[in-house]
């Protein structure tokens, strides 16, 4: 695998896990309402729920890459169009106004495995996670070196352990983002933030080579 790759595909992965969505969302309520041990619990399981998707991307991929380079090409381009898709819904977002009078510390005696088990959950029964991987993933592999499906494996590894530390970090100072979030100002920066991250990687998996 080429370091560069490898670095590109870790700063593309740390802009889209910062950027608020369901995920980290839903990690920054549940901290407020239940305290941060319940944000971190999730925040694992949101992570862990990545290897299933890399997995299922990776095999079916593979497969296609090994079989057939205009197949693989249809993908390519499908997953290129779904990423323009993502920049559109993004440019379409509206802002999350998180109430902070729920900030009531409600402690859930909610078992740690239970709260990991919501977040895989949560993860692995969303098929627009797959989606994503298989259009994300591939403008990040060289033919050269290891098997791509160890290379996909590999990435999504990497995908997980930083969406773990991000997601954590959210938990953690979900007290001091909540001003963050309900500031208009930052809403209109992070939504040309992503719809520029999604364009950017829709163009840049369009116009990559096949792997054969």
């Amino acid at each position: 695998m080429e370091l560069g790759l490898v670095m590109s595909f870790l700063a593309a992965s740390v802009l889209l896990a910062l950027m608020p969505g369901p995920d980290n969302i839903f990690v920054l309520t549940e901290s407020l309402t239940k305290g941060q041990r319940n944000g971190v619990a999730i925040s694992l399981g949101l992570s862990l729920g990545v290897l299933v998707h890399t997995t299922a991307a990776a095999t079916g991929l593979s497969l296609i890459i090994q079989n057939s380079a205009f197949a693989f090409n249809i993908v390519k381009y499908l997953g290129a169009a779904y990423l323009f898709y993502l920049a559109y819904q993004a440019y379409h977002e509206k802002s999350t106004v998180i109430d902070l009078n729920v900030n009531s510390k409600l402690q859930e005696k909610t078992s740690i495995f239970s709260l990991v088990r919501k977040g895989f959950l949560m993860n692995v029964l969303n098929p627009k996670v797959s989606l994503f991987f298989i259009a994300f993933l591939p403008q990040f592999l060289t033919k050269d070196g290891l098997n791509v499906t160890l290379q996909m494996i590999i990435l999504g590894i990497i995908f997980m352990v930083q969406a773990f530390v991000i997601f954590s970090c959210i938990a953690l100072m979900a007290g001091r983002l909540t001003n963050f979030l309900n500031s208009s100002k930052f809403w209109k920066v992070t939504k040309w933030s992503k719809v520029i991250v999604l364009f950017v990687l829709g163009v840049s998996l369009g116009v990559s080579r096949s792997l054969r």
